[in-house]
């Protein structure tokens, strides 16, 4: 992904008057909405093009973005390099002494369990709490399979905890951490946030945010991680969230990339691989079930939004979805 100068916040606050209507954003809203979306948000260049809203959706309604939750691991980790807490290519058995006498698990380090190849067994559904995130056996050793799932954000939230705890900031828990470092500074406010029986923040799922709260996220990384014009993340750590590993190409640390490789689950990602290279090459995508999606494509100067509800947006005859179908007519109207 590349560098971009710094389009203000602001603009995305004043941009948010009455939408132009245009034939390229009554293509992407019609291919949205049969397909039980509820909500279609295209920013260019800071400015709105695009607000659609149906089926129970409007400007204040916040939605869960299931996985999409996963892409604000990469965020926490790039603010926390910047302050020092931690390194990617550090070992998490550094900060969890459970791992150090598991071979494999000893081994394991922070860009890996993010980029999910640190070699832990995942699964699809209801996370474990932290500890039991820890407990789980790796079922390969690090850097050599790519395994979609929960467990891996669920350890990445029990190592920020301890971190934190250590370095006295003051912070509750690393959603405290996420506010205060980089929702705050760029003014995006959660619809709400769910944790676990245990009181953790759900790192794999769990926030909820509205259209216009999310895009904000999006021009923030559209920005590259910058605030003003000055870096508000570590400019390396944030960058490395858009590099695939050699596993899987298509998956940086907690952002899907376009490009060859193994992707997650019905709902987590689609066609991308198909299309690689109809796309422009620096979008980058969080994903959730539902087809939950937030694109930023840095040389267009977009910012997308894209929410539907589950269970409508997963049942059988509901059409199946296409996230180069849905973006085919925005990139041809503004990119």
């Amino acid at each position: 992904m590349r560098s971009v100068l710094f389009v203000g916040l602001i603009g995305l606050v004043l941009g948010l008057a009455a939408p132009a209507l245009a034939a390229p954003c009554d293509e992407a809203a019609a291919y949205s909405d049969q397909r039980a979306g509820v909500s279609v948000l295209v920013l260019k260049d800071g400015q709105v093009v695009c607000e659609r809203y149906t089926a129970g959706g409007e400007p204040t309604q916040g939605w869960e973005l299931w996985s999409g939750t996963k892409s604000f691991s990469g965020l926490i980790a790039a603010a926390a390099v910047q302050d020092g807490l931690l390194s990617l290519d550090e070992k998490v058995s550094d900060t969890v002494p459970e791992w150090r006498d598991d071979p494999r698990k000893a081994g394991a380090t922070i860009r890996q369990l993010l980029n999910l190849t640190s070699g832990l067994s995942t699964t699809i559904g209801k996370p474990p709490v932290y500890d039991g995130a820890i407990a789980t056996p790796f079922s390969a050793a690090p850097g050599t399979r790519f395994q979609y799932g929960a467990e891996p954000f669920q350890v990445f939230g029990a190592v920020m905890n301890r971190k934190l705890a250590a370095a006295k900031t003051g912070d509750a828990d690393v959603l405290a951490y996420l506010h205060r470092r980089v929702l705050g500074p760029i003014g995006a406010e959660p619809s709400g946030w769910r944790r676990t029986a245990a009181g953790e923040p759900l790192m794999p799922q769990g926030a909820s945010f509205t259209a216009r709260e999310w895009a904000k996220v999006g021009e923030f990384v559209r920005a590259g991680g910058t605030l003003r014009g000055k870096p508000l993340v570590d400019p390396a750590a944030f960058m490395a969230q858009f590099v695939g590993s050699k596993v899987n190409p298509a998956y940086g640390v907690s952002w899907w990339l376009p490009g060859v490789g193994g992707y997650g689950p019905r709902g987590a990602t689609s066609d991308f691989a198909t299309h690689a290279a109809e796309l422009p090459g620096d979008l980058v995508i969080a994903a959730g079930a539902g087809y939950q999606r937030l694109y930023v494509i840095p040389s267009c100067g977009l910012t997308i939004v894209r929410q539907a509800p589950i269970p409508e947006a997963t049942r059988d005859e509901t059409p199946a979805w296409s996230d180069f179908a849905f973006l085919t007519p925005i990139l041809k109207g503004w990119c």
